[in-house]
């Protein structure tokens, strides 16, 4: 298995870029598929998340090729409908192919998608809202079957909650969808809105994203085009929150402060100073970490989920008493057991999770339960006393593109090897 070596007590200094957002770039590569000529997606990370991907894509007789973060997808010649199993299985965002697919073909059959267990995170939104665009759905055994007898239309879709995943899909069909489809109660993320743009670049008919109302007015046709993908807000906090954690200062580029500002706002109620540009933010830590009360996550624009066991780590290591409280998922507090043996008084209940801060961690041999979770723990093993050795961090490469090569560059003692 292989795993991270993390030696603690060295401040962070220098400079840090952000890679493409993976949360950005696996909804456009799925909307390589609705696209009738050839795509260049400029920064793409190289993750294995992103690798599943091109799979998918080659599965259903698309060509990629990936070189220098740039990957380049022709889906001119579709030749399947079907996702095998196995490639659902390797991440949530498989979910995605379901309306891009139905977009193109207006047939799909797949199975429901895997990733990370972070608790229960059902597609019914997504095949609901499919329906009332004219597909037929049939799901036995596990296999979901759709078509479009009589031709994918547009519809006025509400959304019980502002999911982001169904609004992607029901973006992703709608594009080439017969007549106009407006989306009430939409995901608000800036991932949402970097899917709209790298649409609109193919010449989809799109308005309204970044807003609680999104409107598409399909087209016959999408041509290819060139983009280039946001910078991943979480790779972001990651590097800010590992700053937080072993003092130092960093300047983060490819970086936008206006996507992360809650998560700005508690580092700097911790006793950070934080200041964000227009494509960099800087952090420095100098003084002991304080303890910021109640931190809540909610759909954008409010705390992210995704944040969250990085900032519970932050906490973790600051004097006093912090509350956070997980809205979203109910399985995102798996960092907190391997933290509470690394020292840290963590006390969790159903949702809510009680921090006591604490003046030092201490290395010990932990395990990444899920992608955010790795994350959490590397910050934290970087500011702890002593080694630190963290296994399963096949859960980090999915999001991160080479974590321990980056955390090193500003000084972090951290080296991947067979653990």
């Amino acid at each position: 298995m292989q795993g991270f070596i993390i030696e603690g007590g060295t401040p962070l200094k220098g400079e840090i870029r952000t890679s493409g957002s993976k949360n950005a770039a696996l909804p456009i590569i799925a909307g390589c598929l609705l696209v009738n000529g050839e795509v260049r997606i400029n920064d793409c990370p190289c993750l294995s998340d992103v690798y599943s991907s091109v799979r998918i894509l080659s599965c259903l007789g698309c060509k990629s090729c990936m070189s220098g973060g740039v990957l380049t997808v022709s889906c001119k010649d579709i030749s399947n409908d079907h996702i095998p199993d196995k490639l659902m299985r390797l991440m949530r965002s498989s979910a995605l192919y379901l309306g891009a697919c139905i977009g193109r073909l207006g047939s799909c059959t797949l199975s429901y998608p895997g990733g990370c267990e972070l608790g229960a995170r059902p597609i019914d939104l997504h095949l609901s809202a499919l329906e009332k665009m004219g597909v037929c759905i049939n799901e036995k055994h596990g296999v979901i079957e759709c078509s479009c007898p009589n031709g994918l239309h547009g519809a006025h879709i509400s959304l019980s909650f502002p999911s982001v995943g169904a609004t992607e899909n029901i973006m992703l069909a709608a594009s080439l969808a017969r007549g106009e489809t407006v989306i009430y109660n939409s995901a608000r993320e800036p991932e949402i809105a970097d899917l709209a743009r790298f649409l609109r670049a193919c010449g989809a008919d799109i308005a309204g994203e970044g807003t609680s109302v999104v409107r598409i007015n399909g087209v016959k046709e999408l041509h290819g085009c060139e983009y280039t993908v946001m910078p991943d807000r979480i790779v972001t906090a990651t590097y800010l929150c590992a700053a937080a954690l072993a003092g130092g200062e960093l300047m983060i580029t490819n970086a936008r402060a206006c996507e992360l500002r809650p998560v700005i706002d508690v580092l700097c109620e911790a006793g950070c100073d934080v200041y964000g540009y227009d494509d960099r933010i800087y952090i420095s830590r100098k003084r002991p970490l304080k303890a910021v009360g109640t931190v809540r996550t909610m759909p954008y624009p409010g705390f992210p989920t995704d944040a969250q066991p990085l900032i519970t780590a932050v906490l973790s290591r600051a004097a006093g008493v912090s509350v956070v409280a997980e809205n979203i998922f109910e399985n995102r507090f798996r960092a907190n057991p391997e933290l509470v043996r690394m020292g840290a008084q963590i006390k969790t209940e159903g949702r809510i999770a009680v921090i006591e801060g604490t003046q030092s961690l201490y290395g010990a041999r932990v395990m990444a339960a899920d992608l955010r979770a790795g994350a959490a723990l590397t910050a934290a093993a970087i500011s702890a006393q002593g080694i630190t050795e963290l296994g399963n961090i096949e859960y980090i490469d999915r999001g991160y593109e080479r974590l321990e090569k980056a955390l090193s560059s500003v000084g972090a003692r951290i080296m991947r090897t067979q653990i």
